[in-house]
């Protein structure tokens, strides 16, 4: 995949109507500071395309960033804050699972889990709002460059026990840093855009 355009196109907050695209839509899901700014960032080889924040639950609203004309990444609001009170909390459940439960055009979701931690309560209920509306979301362990080699796939494995995830469930391990992962990404989104490509336009 190269990257030739990647822009914030449309933002959308608790009232907000979802945009009409016509192209397929990846979602990014994950709790606040798991590091979807900097994967989205590293995905389209910009520094601050999608703002990166010291403050976790920056994010409060769902972002489209339209990518070659091809593909949309949305960037769903970071959830598990410990600090945002009860009502903010449920607002962003509210939104990421109508987006979830209306977007036409979402083909797959990537949901981000911290390598070096077990998923969190918060992580498996996205885990299970994901496959609840009818997606097997592909797991990006992020933050690969803070374990040593050998933690790699025991790491892994908890995660995807702690999940209750299919045999199934693509996990790949990803860093920001190296960009280890970024081609295996790549790829499934590649497969997507030549999917929309081929579909005859009756049917999109």
């Amino acid at each position: 995949m190269i990257i030739k355009k990647a822009e914030l196109e449309t933002v959308c907050g608790i009232t907000s109507k979802l945009p009409e695209n016509t192209r397929p839509e990846v979602a990014f899901a994950g709790k606040s500071n798991v590091g979807k700014s900097s994967l989205i960032n590293g995905l389209v080889n910009r520094k601050a395309l999608a703002r990166t924040s010291s403050q976790p639950g920056k994010t409060q609203t769902i972002n489209f960033y339209n990518v070659n004309d091809a593909i949309y990444f949305v960037d769903l609001p970071g959830y598990g804050y410990a600090q945002a009170n009860e009502n903010v909390k449920a607002q962003w459940g509210k939104m990421i699972e109508d987006y979830l439960h209306r977007s036409k055009q979402l083909k797959e979701v990537f949901l981000l889990i911290d390598i070096r931690h077990a998923p969190s309560e918060n992580d498996r209920i996205m885990y299970g709002w994901i496959k609840r509306n009818g997606y097997n979301p592909i797991i990006i362990a992020t933050k690969l460059d803070k374990i040593n080699r050998s933690q790699i796939q025991k790491q892994l494995k908890l995660i995807k026990t702690t999940l209750e995830a299919d045999k199934d469930t693509v996990i790949i391990p990803f860093s920001s840093v190296t960009k280890q992962g970024r081609d295996e990404i790549y790829e499934i989104l590649d497969h997507l855009i030549e999917a929309d490509v081929a579909q005859p336009a009756e049917n999109k």
